[in-house]
C-alpha cells in the first residue's frame, strides 16, 4: 500500500470505514503524531497507571471558524481547552483522548497541521493523548474538521477548589487581559487589520494554576472564562455560590486595541471569550499573596483584582463604571460570537 498523501491528498470515506484505509492514516498521522507507550497499544481503550488523589475529567467539543487563527488553531485550542478546564479544580492533567469529525474532501495537509498542533500542545502540557476516534461524513455535512477531547487529571487531598465556594468579602482576580481570544478570531472572519495584530490568547494554564495553588492552597474557586467571557462566568459563579459580584470598571484589564475592535464591532469585551486567561476567587486576607504568585508566572503577568464577592440575595453582578456610576452585567444573551471555540 502506497505511503498517506500527506501534501495532495484529500479525506475521503474510506478513512472513516474501519478498514485499510482508516488504518494507514491512524498509524501513518495520529500515531505518528501522538505515539506514546498507552497509544500504542492500539487497543479500544487505554489502560493507563491509577494516580493517587481524586481524579478529575473534563471534555469538550471544539468546533472554532475559522479552523487557522492569530496565535493558534483548532489544534492547539483543543488541548488548552480541556487542560485549563482539568486545572480549574486545582488539578494536574495527566491524559487525553482524541476524537476527530472529518469531512470529506478535507486536505490531508491542513489535517497534518493541525494534528502536529494539537501533539506539540499536548507535549508541551506534559499530558499523552491515550486513546481516540475518527469519523467522517460526507461533503457538505461537516466544517472540515471537529475535535471532542476528554481531559484526565487528578487533584491532591486537601484542594477544595469550586464555583460554589465564593464568599462576601472575597477578592476577584483575573489572569491577564480579556476578550484576546474571541476578537482575534472575529477580526478574521471580518477581514478587519489594525496596527497591531490581535493574538489568540490561546494557553495550557496549568502551569500557572500549580503556581497559585502551591502559593494559597486555600482559593476558594478558580473559572477559565471562555464562551460568554467574564461576565457570564463571574453570573454563573454567582448563582453556584448564592452570592453577588461587584467589579470595577477601571480595575479590568484590556488591551488598547482589543477595546478599540470590540467598539468598532459593537461588542462588550466583558463578553468576549478566552482562552488563555483565568479567574480566581480567594479570601481578602489571601488576595495580594495570590496576586503576586500570579504575576510572578509568565501567564499572569498582567494580573488585576478586578472586584470583590457581595452578600446578594438576587445574585446579581454589577459593575462600579468609570464615570462612578453603576450598571449591570447579566448573562450573556443569546450568541454573541458563535463558533468561537
Amino acid at each position: 500500500m502506497r505511503p498517506l498523501d500527506v501534501k495532495r491528498g484529500l479525506v475521503d470515506m474510506s478513512h472513516g470505514s474501519g478498514g485499510r484505509a482508516m488504518a494507514q492514516l491512524v498509524d501513518e498521522l495520529f500515531l505518528a503524531a501522538f505515539d506514546n507507550p498507552w497509544l500504542r497499544q492500539m487497543n479500544d481503550q487505554a489502560r493507563v497507571p491509577m494516580p493517587s488523589g481524586r481524579l478529575v475529567v473534563a471534555t469538550d467539543s471544539h468546533v472554532v471558524s475559522p479552523l487557522f487563527f492569530p496565535g493558534g488553531d483548532i489544534g492547539c485550542l483543543s488541548v488548552h481547552g480541556t487542560v485549563n478546564d482539568v486545572a480549574m479544580a486545582g488539578a494536574k492533567p495527566l491524559y487525553l483522548t482524541a476524537g476527530f469529525i472529518l469531512e470529506e474532501g478535507y486536505p490531508l495537509a491542513d489535517l497534518k497541521r493541525i494534528v502536529d498542533s494539537m501533539a506539540k500542545a499536548a507535549a508541551e502540557a506534559g499530558v499523552a493523548v491515550v486513546t481516540g476516534d475518527t469519523k467522517v461524513v460526507e461533503r457538505g455535512k461537516g466544517d472540515g474538521v471537529f475535535i471532542n477531547t476528554t481531559g484526565v487529571g487528578v487533584v491532591a487531598e486537601g484542594i477544595e477548589i469550586s464555583g460554589d465556594r465564593a464568599r462576601p468579602g472575597d477578592a476577584i482576580l483575573v489572569s491577564g487581559t480579556l476578550g484576546d481570544h474571541g476578537v482575534a478570531i472575529m477580526s478574521l472572519r471580518e477581514n478587519l487589520s489594525f496596527e497591531t495584530t490581535i493574538r489568540s490568547d490561546t494557553a495550557a494554564l496549568h502551569g500557572l494554576v500549580a503556581a497559585m495553588v502551591e502559593a494559597v492552597p486555600a482559593i476558594h474557586c478558580l473559572r477559565d472564562p471562555t464562551r460568554g467571557g467574564l461576565a457570564t462566568t463571574l453570573n454563573e459563579i454567582a448563582r453556584q455560590s448564592g452570592c453577588g459580584m461587584r467589579l470595577e470598571e477601571s480595575a479590568i484589564p484590556v488591551r488598547p486595541e482589543v477595546a478599540a475592535a470590540c467598539e468598532f464591532l459593537g461588542l462588550d469585551p466583558l463578553y468576549v471569550a478566552n482562552e488563555g486567561k483565568l479567574i480566581a476567587i480567594c479570601a481578602p486576607g489571601d488576595a495580594a499573596r495570590l496576586l503576586a504568585a500570579m504575576r510572578a508566572h509568565p501567564l499572569g503577568r498582567d494580573a488585576a483584582q478586578v472586584g470583590e464577592v457581595v452578600a446578594d440575595s438576587h445574585h446579581f453582578v454589577q459593575m462600579r463604571t468609570g464615570f462612578g456610576g453603576s450598571r449591570m452585567v447579566d448573562w450573556l444573551a443569546g450568541e454573541q460570537l458563535p463558533r468561537i471555540c
